[in-house]
Order: C-alpha cells, then sequence, then structure tokens
C-alpha cells in the first residue's frame, strides 16, 4: 500500500473519518475551530522522543477524554480529519511511530508498540494522562497500521485505555501480515515495506524468521488477547487482506479476554476491501461488482462516534447493546429478488450452520456425495516459472475484490470442479476450510483452493481462498518435507465468508499449486524461493477416491423464516 503520502493514503483516510466516525466535512475548516497546540516531542523510556501533536476544543476549560492515533504515515495528514473530532469535546493526540517522520529512533515497523522492552505506546498514554487537559480516559482508533497498533497496545494492557476502535487490520503479523500458511505474502509485505521506505531491516527481519518463532511471538496480539482488557470494535470486510486478523483478533479477545474484554467486543464485516466502502456520493467498487447501497449504511449503534460518547464520555446511546456479530451477507448482483445483499446481526460469530462437505471428483464435478472409486485423481504439472496470476482477492498492495475467473480457469495447471446448477439458493456463513488428499513428485510444493459463485451466464466470480506451503502442513514452526508419490492430507484455510449462492448458480472451486504476487512461488525443492536456490517443476495430483476423498466444507446457514 503506497501511503507515504500519496493520494491513496489520503483516499483511505477520507473514507474511514468521514464514513465510519461521522467527523463532518473531511476538508476544508475544522468544525468549531479546535486549535492545534505546537509538536510536542513525548520522551519514551529508553531516552528517545516521539513527535506528536494534539488539538483540544476551542469550547470549554476541559479536562477532556482523549482519542489516541499512531501511526507511521505522518501525522501532518490528519490535521484537518482527525482534528475535527476536537470539536466534540475530545482532545486528540497523533503521533508518528518510532522513526517516523518527526520522531527519533530507526522505524522498525510496530517494534516498539506492544508489550516489550519498548512500550511507546503505553508511554504515549503514561504522558497523555498527565497533561492537565487530560480526564484519564483514553480511547484508541484507526485502521490499517493505526489499527495493528491498537491490537499490540491492547497486549500490554496499559492504565487508563478505555476503549478502542479498530479498522481493517492485523493480529498477528506472521499469520496475517507476513505469511500465510509458511507462504510470503508478498505483494503485501515487500510492497508495504518498499512504498513506504521503511529501513532495509525489516526485510532482512522477514526473510530470516520464514517459521513461526520467537521473533514473531513479539508481533502476535492473538497469543497476547488474555491480556486485553478493554471493549472494542474490530471491523473488517470480506475481501480486506487483513479479514483474518480482524475475524481472529475478534474471537480471542471475544472468548478469552481479560475481565474488561472478555464478550464486550464487537465485529463489523462488510463486503469491502481494505479501503472501505465509500461514501454515498462516491461508492468503492469491491472489484468488478458493486454492492447495494444498504452495504454503505452500517447497522445499529456502532456507526459515528457513539462508541467513544459511550465509553469516554458516559452517554446512554445503546453503543454498547449493539449485538457481538453484524455482517454483510452478500447475493448476486444484478439479479432482481435475489436472496442476500443485507446486513445479520448475530450474538455470537460465527452464526450456527451445518458443515456441509463437497466432494471433488475426478470427473470435474463438485458434489454432495464421495467418489465410490478406489483409484480417482487429477493431475496438474506446476511450472514454478508460469505462475497462475493473481486475479483479486484480499490483497493489499495490488487490485483486489471480485473478478471473474474465466480467464484463470483456462489454464492446465488450474482444476476446476463445480456443482449442478442448484435448485435451491444456499447460504454459507461462516469459516471456510478445504481438506485435500495430495502427492507430488516434488519434496515441497504449494496447494491453493479458490471458492467461487458461478453466475448462469458463466461468470466465475471469486468468494475466498487460501493456500498452504506443503512443507509447514503439520504446523508453521516446523518442517516436514514430502516423500515422492507419497499421498498426505492437508488442510486449506479460505477464511471466512457470507455469501447467499443463489439458484441457478453453481458452486465452484480452484485448485492450483500458486498466486502471484499475492504470494511467493514455490520452488518445489524445499529450498526458500530465492533467485539461486535450485527450481524444479511439480507434478501434482490431487486425490478424489472413496479413501482419499478430498473435499471442501462449507458452512451452510438454514434461515427457515426468510
Amino acid at each position: 500500500m503506497s501511503f507515504v503520502e500519496r493520494p491513496r493514503m489520503k483516499i483511505l483516510l477520507i473514507i474511514f473519518a468521514s464514513v465510519l466516525l461521522s467527523v463532518g466535512p473531511s476538508m476544508g475548516q475544522i468544525p468549531g475551530g479546535p486549535m492545534l497546540t505546537i509538536t510536542e516531542m513525548i520522551l519514551m523510556r529508553d531516552g528517545l522522543h516521539l513527535a506528536t501533536d494534539v488539538y483540544l476544543p476551542k469550547k470549554g476549560q476541559g479536562p477532556w477524554p482523549t482519542l489516541l492515533v499512531r501511526t507511521p504515515y505522518n501525522k501532518n495528514l490528519y490535521n484537518i480529519e482527525y482534528g475535527s473530532l476536537a470539536a466534540r469535546s475530545y482532545a486528540v493526540v497523533v503521533q508518528d511511530m518510532r522513526g517516523r517522520f518527526g520522531s527519533e529512533g530507526v522505524d522498525l515497523a510496530f517494534f516498539d508498540c506492544g508489550w516489550g522492552e519498548r512500550q511507546d505506546g503505553v508511554d504515549t498514554i503514561r504522558w497523555i494522562v498527565r497533561q492537565k487537559w487530560s480526564n484519564g480516559k483514553v480511547g484508541t482508533l484507526g485502521a490499517s497500521a493505526m489499527g495493528i497498533t491498537q491490537n499490540m497496545l491492547a497486549g500490554a494492557a496499559p492504565e487508563n485505555l478505555v476503549a478502542q476502535y479498530i479498522l481493517v487490520a492485523a493480529g498477528s503479523l506472521y499469520h496475517h501480515g507476513a505469511y500465510t500458511d509458511g507462504a510470503v505474502r508478498l505483494e503485501q509485505t515487500m510492497g508495504y515495506l518498499l512504498d513506504n521506505a521503511f529501513d532495509p531491516m525489516n526485510i532482512w527481519l522477514t526473510i530470516l524468521h520464514p517459521m513461526y518463532d520467537e521473533h514473531w511471538l513479539r508481533f502476535d496480539a492473538i497469543a497476547e488477547a488474555g491480556k486485553a482488557n478493554v471493549p472494542a470494535v474490530h471491523y473488517g470486510g470480506w475481501y480486506d487482506a487483513f479479514l483474518a486478523g480482524t475475524v481472529d483478533t475478534f474471537m480471542a479477545r471475544q472468548e478469552r479476554g481479560g475481565p474488561g474484554a472478555r464478550g464486550r467486543q464487537k465485529l463489523i464485516i462488510g463486503p469491502w476491501c481494505h479501503g472501505g466502502p465509500g461514501t454515498e456520493a462516491k461508492p468503492k467498487r469491491t472489484g468488478e461488482l458493486l454492492f447495494p447501497s444498504n452495504s454503505r449504511r452500517l447497522p445499529h449503534g456502532l456507526v459515528g462516534m457513539k462508541w467513544f460518547d459511550h465509553y469516554l464520555q458516559g452517554k446512554a446511546n445503546g453503543a454498547e447493546k449493539a449485538p457481538a456479530a453484524m455482517y454483510y451477507t452478500m447475493g448476486a448482483i444484478d439479479e432482481p429478488g435475489a436472496p442476500g445483499n443485507l446486513w445479520r446481526m448475530d450474538d455470537v460469530w460465527p452464526p450456527k450452520a451445518d458443515a456441509i462437505k463437497f466432494y471433488l471428483r475426478a470427473d470435474g464435478l463438485l458434489s454432495r456425495k464421495r467418489s465410490v472409486k478406489n483409484e480417482a485423481s487429477q493431475t496438474f504439472t506446476f511450472n514454478p516459472y508460469n505462475p497462475v496470476p493473481t486475479r483479486g482477492g484480499g490483497n493489499l498492495c495490488i487490485p483486489s475484490g471480485i473478478f471473474d475467473q474465466r480467464v484463470i480457469e483456462r489454464r492446465p495447471d488450474v482444476l476446476v470442479f463445480s456443482s449442478e446448477s442448484l435448485t435451491k439458493a444456499i447460504e454459507v456463513t461462516g469459516p471456510v476450510t478445504s481438506i485435500l488428499f495430495v502427492s507430488s513428485n516434488c519434496p515441497d510444493t504449494d496447494f491453493a483452493v479458490k471458492l467461487c459463485d458461478v453466475y448462469p451466464a458463466g461468470q466465475s466470480m471469486n468468494v475466498c481462498d487460501g493456500l498452504l506451503r506443503v512443507r509447514h502442513r503439520n504446523g508453521v514452526d516446523r518442517l516436514d518435507l514430502l516423500k515422492p508419490g507419497e499421498i498426505v492430507s492437508i488442510r486449506v484455510d479460505l477464511v471466512a465468508t457470507s455469501m447467499i449462492f443463489n439458484k441457478g448458480h453453481r458452486i465452484r472451486i480452484h485448485v492450483t499449486s500458486s498466486n502471484y504476487p499475492r504470494f511467493d512461488v514455490n520452488p518445489n525443492t524445499g529450498w526458500p524461493a530465492w533467485s539461486f536456490c535450485p527450481v524444479q517443476i511439480a507434478h501434482n495430483t490431487i486425490h478424489c477416491s472413496a479413501s482419499h476423498a478430498s473435499f471442501i466444507e462449507l458452512p451452510v446457514v438454514y434461515r427457515p423464516s426468510e
């Protein structure tokens, strides 16, 4: 994501500030005329100073509750968007992270945001509550990297932190940021670090720690969820690069957070990419599709500043009574009367569903019935020098969202399995996983799975996807290479969705061995994907027999009242 003082960063900021936080106009005069103090250089525990802007309400004497934003993208970008919040009787503090723009130090991304030796977020809150304009209550907010800083801060459990509003953020920088089941999130990791001109040491540290180890534990707020102790909103999109981070963080805090966090988390997921829904005046497409205008109107009382007004100002506005999970169930586009394309509300996530297995058949059929044949399979050739290109999905630095996949499906290295036309609509809401029985002539390879919604006219639109590096099939903290021809069972995580496949549509999945540049390309030799390492063409097999029945498991929700 090219976020260093570039138009795309400004657009993302305006979308989240104006749509989610209801701060008024995103350009022009600041409502109410809040004043900006001089930039403060706040002392951290190791003697370095971080550049920090403070916005105070023009009217009133205070003290006020404080909204804190910590950013790697230059605090000067926020003088209108977050300064507007000061007109709502909040002090607003916006800080450049360590080593970024006006702040001292080396910019090792997120190193000092959490519970480690240096705790910049904690030190900043301690500074805030000592100021005469502070009433001792602090809330944090922000999207993407500013959401990651919030997740890290929650793991440090600072005093005086009262509530958070976390948008489109990773919870674990290994599992949600740099890697996915052992494969490098190439466009995301390299694109983010290079485009934002971070210190090269960030890239070296990522490359030199390909497995989940002590290095990555310091960036895993999911592992520290038991220390989180505040209510929070977790806001994401079905096609956001950090969907898994949003869901995993919500689940971890909701189920095993501290007393102030457990049972007090809220989840919002809409049909959006990383940039959010846009506005009524300028709606954003989700790839090639534009969802109805109701997708841009968030449900219940979590719209705007109600969350902070309740927890930081004590207003009885019902924000805390919102359902635990609010998510947009997608449906067919441009099909009058098609079910779906509406908001759902539940007290739990995921909602109650039946785990229905759809089996991959050697004849290309996706069926509720497994094969009765003792030997049935499909084999394809995976050439690392000609990887399957990324087309949509939850990407960060390249086009994301929903795209017609037919150009991908015509490749000989993509296996396609399709159901019969549906005789009735099927709702799939919840986590999606695939269990494959696979073998290869190589000691290592990848398997990528994609779920698609096939329209009657033939468009094959991606719903969700995942990829597994086979050497990490037993865990991302260990290596287990394959023996040639050995059949093993692997689990490919497609994260989650909420989609109604309409009557007359077909459910389809792809299986292949690459998705580039979303992920780096496996050389199939057990070596890293480095230019000087050996490369081998792989002949990969998906087994579809009675004894090795590969399948995708879909959470099917039945709503008889609809």
